[in-house]
């Protein structure tokens, strides 16, 4: 059955999203899996990216409820966990009307979580540990499978770190490049026309599949992840004891993904998104990608499949080219904001550079670059 569903998914609701959704492959495979991890995911772009599109027609492929809500400093918890019944707490009884609320919420996306207030945010820190909300005496148990979120920055208050925190999964969405706006327009046209959509997959079948996550064996790359976890540190990303244990749900929904109740070093691919800090991402995906090296197999998740090959020679004269306009002085600051995508979609690129030397000196230089724009 585990095998079954996870091609039914694939076949029938990821690989039709990708199709409409150009360029945005890497997100819909990061839905899938923080949903059979039963994990959270968190992604960082600017607005106009397709974030809230995606996650909308993944639930609404699966027949999922669905909540979605954008956070200002002004939003009040009514607005997301529904309001007080009136009627009942003229009887006494304090009772919440959650209908089409986030607490009723299969699948749920917040944009702007860190405008959250404190009144807010201790509700949502619930949600996302315990999958309960508490109003007085009043107890929900939430059918959420994920919750995902978005923002353009990222969280530098203890308290929203606390909130930032409970996002197992980071994902970095940028502005699609030049030559895929072609295709993009194509899609993005199709997306207008209202879609006939069936539900070929199910919520209660990803929770049938995510029920297995305790059977999948990942005690043949227990080794290979505890070394890793200590290179991650080395990196200075604050992977603590609970978030090691916690991606190992990570490992084995990669696992199940792929047909598979067996772990393998491919599966590892899922450690490219637990940075904490943007300047983070391009080393870490370096790491991760030198840990992949020489793992392919017939049974590897396609995240896990190297990317194809980057030339050095090319992305070199291209950082000298956009060093010389750093130098030149006089960017408008929507200039500067094209300029910092660009780097940090090359940084990206240069993660994937196989030799070690030349890898080190365009990532370093792409941070030169990025940290003079600041």
């Amino acid at each position: 059955m585990t095998h079954e569903v996870a091609t039914l998914l694939r076949r029938e609701v990821m690989d039709p999203l990708k199709q409409r959704f150009v360029g945005r492959d890497e997100v819909i495979e990061l839905i899938a899996l923080a949903l059979v991890a039963g994990e959270h995911l968190f992604l960082y772009g600017p607005p106009g990216t397709a974030k809230s599109a995606l996650i909308r027609h993944f639930a609404q492929s699966v027949g999922g409820a669905y909540f979605e809500y954008m956070l200002t400093r002004f939003s009040e918890p009514n607005e997301i966990f529904g309001p007080v019944d009136i009627a009942r707490l003229r009887q006494g009884v304090v009772s919440t009307i959650t209908e089409g609320m986030l607490p009723r919420a299969e699948f749920a996306f917040l944009d702007e979580i860190f405008n959250a207030n404190s009144a807010i945010l201790n509700n949502l820190l619930t949600v996302l540990n315990e999958r309960t909300y508490r109003r007085g005496a009043e107890l929900h148990k939430l059918p959420l499978l994920s919750l995902f979120s978005a923002s353009n920055t990222l969280p530098e208050d203890d308290a929203l770190r606390a909130l930032f925190d409970r996002f197992l999964l980071r994902c970095h969405v940028h502005h699609l490049p030049r030559e895929s706006m072609a295709a993009l327009l194509r899609a993005g046209w199709v997306l207008e026309r209202p879609q006939g959509l069936g539900q070929p997959v199910t919520s209660d079948q990803l929770r049938m599949l995510a029920a297995r996550l305790p059977d999948v064996d990942v005690s043949s790359i227990a080794e290979v992840y505890a070394d890793t976890v200590f290179k991650l540190r080395d990196l200075g990303i604050d992977f603590s004891d609970r978030r090691a244990v916690k991606a190992q749900k990570l490992l084995a929904a990669s696992a199940l993904l792929c047909g598979r109740v067996r772990a393998e070093r491919s599966d590892l691919w899922v450690l490219r998104y637990v940075w904490d800090r943007e300047e983070q991402i391009a080393p870490l995906r370096a790491l991760v990608n030198g840990i992949l090296e020489g793992t392919e197999s017939n049974q590897a998740h396609p995240m896990a499949r190297p990317a194809e090959k980057v030339n050095p020679e090319l992305l070199a004269r291209e950082l000298e080219d956009l060093r010389a306009q750093v130098q030149a002085g006089g960017l408008s600051v929507s200039g500067i904001a094209r300029l910092r995508e660009r780097l940090t979609g090359m940084a990206d690129q240069c993660a994937w550079v196989p030799e070690d030397k030349t890898r080190t000196f365009l990532l370093d230089r792409t941070r030169e670059l990025l940290g003079a724009l600041q």
